[in-house]
């Protein structure tokens, strides 16, 4: 048996690109400035009608993130009692999807308590006190409440996304099928709570790509770091001509 260096991954390069791509778009979206623009659709100078609505709060809001959490719990425990198509994963991989979960959710909060950026709803424009700032003006205080940067609720459903990059070993249709769900479930509670005033458009889609991006990063991190060839291969990939 000999150790033969890793390659990179086809797979892995196409995904790289189309996240590189992604970041270029948000990137743009936040230079148009759109978010204002989305946010006088629901809100006005009294502040969001939408913001204390019963089905938002409690149904989108609190019992979706309570929902999401319940889901994390099944994972763990999914570790020791697999069920559904964890069976068809090993204990590492169950265990890498769950702490993909967990850790995705841990970043947006993370990245929430150290920014500045206030809330829609905190805004001069919607009967608040803030004034707007770009998110990435980290240093710069908006005279608001802060912490509103990226969207934390919509990490409930983001954190998921993770999980393709875990499937796609054991059956890539069900690793689409879960990012798709993962994805529209996030875009939901992010629209949800943008109609509230919680968050702008960009703080739903940033969340998004930095849940998205640690997945990748554990997935890579997960890796094998070499494989090993039968001796007979090895002599045929390194015969001349």
């Amino acid at each position: 048996m000999t150790r033969v260096p890793n390659l990179p991954n086809p797979s892995n390069l196409r995904l790289g690109g189309l996240t590189l791509l992604a970041l270029a778009l948000l990137l743009a979206w936040d230079a148009t400035g759109g978010d204002l623009a989305l946010a006088r659709l629901a809100g006005t100078p009294m502040g969001f009608p939408w913001r204390d609505n019963a089905f938002l709060v409690h149904v989108m809001h609190e019992g979706a993130k309570n929902l999401s959490w319940l889901f994390v719990i099944a994972l763990f425990a999914g570790i020791r009692w697999p069920l559904g198509i964890l069976r068809r994963l090993p204990a590492r991989a169950r265990a890498q999807l769950a702490f993909t979960v967990l850790l995705s959710v841990i970043a947006i909060s993370l990245l929430k308590h150290a920014s500045h950026t206030s809330c829609p709803w905190d805004l001069k424009e919607f009967g608040g006190v803030a004034s707007h700032v770009s998110h990435w003006a980290w240093k710069v205080y908006d005279g608001g409440s802060g912490g509103c940067f990226p969207a934390g609720h919509a990490s409930a459903a983001f954190a998921y996304a993770g999980g393709y990059f875990v499937l796609r070993r054991v059956s890539p249709r069900a690793a689409i099928l879960w990012l798709c769900a993962s994805l529209a479930a996030g875009l939901l509670l992010g629209l949800s709570q943008q109609l509230r005033g919680a968050h702008y458009m960009s703080h739903t889609l940033w969340t998004g790509w930095i849940c998205w991006v640690v997945g990748f990063a554990i997935d890579l991190a997960a890796a094998p770091r070499a494989s090993r060839l039968p001796a007979a291969e090895t002599t045929v990939l390194h015969a001349g001509p």
